[in-house]
């Protein structure tokens, strides 16, 4: 692909729909979901996609808090090697700002972070700093991995689609009907007789088109573990992390939520750096699977570090989540076991020489290094949704995305609730 090129927007019609109903920058919106994805992909360098946006960013939101990978000024404050001077930039930027004039202090803050967006700090946003999280850009952001990298590994051999792991998810986080964070696809696939089952979660990638594109760094990843989470107290529910993520998991909250904040303890939505990220969202806010934030920072008991409630649900041995920076991690040993139980026979097959066992991950060649290995066949692009062996109503559960599977086995993404 040339960097002329863009990845197609899967669904655009709809997804236009939808960025028109914020009242936000439709066009922009759009534009920039597809270079987040170009970045991912390679194409287009992350200086080259935060400098395409910035000036509009800043002219649409008042700030630019995106998550960006960008290089730090030199000892000198010169040139970093992206066309432009940083300290010229910024003093472009601050142009015009009279601290003794009559401007609020509202608007004062506000071309103060756009001016460090100039310099290339906003890549962590100032929100983020000042919650206390300092400016290390993140996991998805940062140049080192994490000492934790929380991810799966999912058996689809496994899975009967019993809708166990949607329904404790929906239970544990509280969330509005319609929001399943956990999505079990049932499809056939050209060659297959039987259907096959897909339980579909947030991917947690490490290089996350949707953190790319948030204009007020609301959709972040977490740096001590890698979790790409959303700050609900920050969120304006512009939706464009929505329309850049290639793995239809987002879901705006439409109204009040079915389940009222009073039914929701603290300890289930502030995260140890006392930002709001757990549970189900606030009206207006967009919301996707945290991977149990709150167990895995032991808001719920040491006991409940390193998984999730998928995962306990879970009675058919398909879903292990853990750290996949440990090689004794549940989803590491289970890859590992399965392979060695399924190793090849090669007296029987002496000329076989592929092992058995295919793994993948979802739209890897997008570049977007998801943390959710799955065990079993890839959904092939000619891939058709079908009806599951058990309906979500009959696990209390409500399903509106019986669409068309994405070209390499991620859904479209369906209206959400």
């Amino acid at each position: 692909m040339s960097t002329d090129e863009s990845p197609p927007v899967d669904d655009e019609e709809r997804y236009r729909r939808l960025l028109d109903e914020t009242g936000y920058d439709a066009d922009l919106g759009l534009e920039m979901a597809r270079d987040a994805q170009r970045v991912s992909a390679g194409d287009l360098s992350e200086v080259a996609f935060y400098e395409r946006y910035h000036d509009r960013i800043v002219e649409e939101f008042a700030t630019d808090e995106r998550e960006i990978d960008l290089p730090e000024p030199d000892a000198a404050g010169g040139d970093t090697g992206d066309g432009g001077g940083y300290l010229d930039r910024l003093g472009a930027a601050l142009s015009g700002m009279d601290p003794d004039g009559e401007e609020s202090r509202r608007s004062v803050m506000k071309k103060g972070a756009a001016a460090a967006g100039a310099l290339g700090l906003a890549g962590w946003g100032t929100a983020q700093n000042a919650a206390g999280q300092g400016g290390d850009g993140g996991a998805g952001a940062g140049d080192d991995d994490p000492d934790t990298r929380w991810g799966m590994t999912v058996n689809l051999n496994n899975c009967d689609g019993c809708l166990a792991c949607a329904a404790a998810c929906s239970q544990e986080h509280g969330l509005s009907e319609g929001a399943n964070w956990m999505y079990v696809f049932a499809f056939e696939d050209e060659g297959q007789e039987d259907e096959s089952l897909l339980p579909r979660t947030c991917q947690h990638c490490t290089d996350s088109p949707c953190t790319k594109v948030c204009p007020v760094g609301a959709r972040h990843t977490r740096a001590e573990d890698g979790l790409v989470l959303t700050d609900y107290d920050i969120c304006i529910g512009c939706r464009y992390c929505e329309v850049s993520c290639p793995y239809g998991v987002n879901y705006f909250q439409w109204g009040e939520p079915d389940v009222p904040d009073s039914e929701i303890p603290d300890e289930h939505q502030i995260d140890d750096r006392g930002r709001w990220v757990g549970a189900r969202p606030p009206e207006g806010v967009m919301g996707k699977c945290t991977f149990c934030v709150d167990r895995q920072d032991g808001q719920m008991g040491e006991e409940k570090v390193g998984t999730t409630a998928c995962e306990e649900a879970c009675s058919m041995d398909a879903v292990h989540f853990g750290d996949l920076n440990d090689p004794e991690s549940a989803p590491n040993r289970h890859l590992r076991e399965y392979r060695d139980e399924h190793e090849n026979d090669t007296d029987e097959f002496p000329d076989r020489k592929e092992d058995t066992v295919s793994t993948f991950k979802l739209l890897e060649e997008r570049g977007t290094e998801p943390n959710v290995t799955f065990i079993g066949d890839e959904p092939s692009p000619h891939a058709e949704q079908v009806d599951g062996p058990v309906s979500y109503e009959e696990v209390g559960l409500v399903d509106n995305r019986k669409e068309v599977l994405d070209e390499g086995g991620a859904a479209a993404g369906g209206e959400t609730a």
